[in-house]
């Protein structure tokens, strides 16, 4: 996925480690260990400038090398993104898997970072046929999916205006009160649908509490009041 336009809008500081993140980025919305070359590519550089941040990131144990030559993002990364957040994993982490098993589908805390919502721990349930994965890192625009609905539904005006703007607003956001709880399907991948209910806790950003499965598996009603459950109680342990 492309930067967000908040950042992409103002020049880097550091050219090099602007770029160095951005190669974490790009292997992280990979499916499979990507080439020196491909990396380059995506990066928009020449192939000896991509291997120079690799070998970096190498030298870091953020991003491994496989027999062939491929890179993929290396174990020390689970070490940093357990430190993200780490007070809201560890008071999620009871209540995903409480939600996951009971509906054998993937829960999820998504966070607001800039114009895009990001997924900051999942987890998958132990037992089930077919599950949807959301790896942690997974992002998405404010504007789309039920948890950017949950979140939209917590930002003040003065957020909407750090944020540059009111576009992208969901109606649904403004209405949330009353069902207490966002659904979207087809929105952020073909097929699925999310119910998301939203999340504040001081001291972190604004998140939601979500599920993704295949459309027409549950009713919303009852995802979204049990996730109402689950959100209250990871803010009682957050207290």
């Amino acid at each position: 996925m492309q930067p967000s336009q908040a950042g992409a809008s103002a020049a880097p500081h550091s050219q090099t480690l602007s770029r160095g993140i951005r190669v974490l980025e790009i292997l992280a919305d990979a499916d499979s260990p990507l080439t020196i070359a491909e990396v380059a590519a995506a990066l928009g550089v020449h192939r000896s400038i991509a291997y120079r941040i690799l070998r970096t990131l190498e030298d870091h144990g953020v991003v491994v090398r496989n027999a062939a030559g491929a890179v993929r993002l290396g174990p020390r990364m689970a070490a940093l993104a357990r430190g993200v957040s780490r007070d809201l994993q560890a008071a999620a982490l009871p209540e995903l898997t409480s939600v996951a098993n009971e509906f054998g589908m993937t829960a999820f805390i998504a966070v607001l970072d800039r114009v895009e919502v990001v997924t900051l721990v999942s987890v998958e349930p132990r037992q089930a046929h077919a599950t949807v994965a959301q790896r942690p890192g997974t992002r998405h625009p404010l504007a789309a999916g039920a948890p950017g609905i949950a979140i939209q539904s917590l930002l003040s005006s003065a957020q909407w205006a750090e944020l540059g703007g009111d576009a992208g607003r969901r109606a649904e956001a403004s209405a949330l009160g009353a069902p207490g709880f966002a659904t979207s399907h087809d929105e952020v991948i073909p097929g699925l649908a999310s119910v998301a209910v939203p999340l504040s806790v001081p001291g972190e950003p604004p998140a939601a509490l979500a599920v993704v499965y295949l459309a027409g598996a549950r009713e919303p009603a009852e995802l979204g009041a049990r996730l109402g459950l689950a959100a209250a109680a990871i803010a009682a342990r957050m207290r």
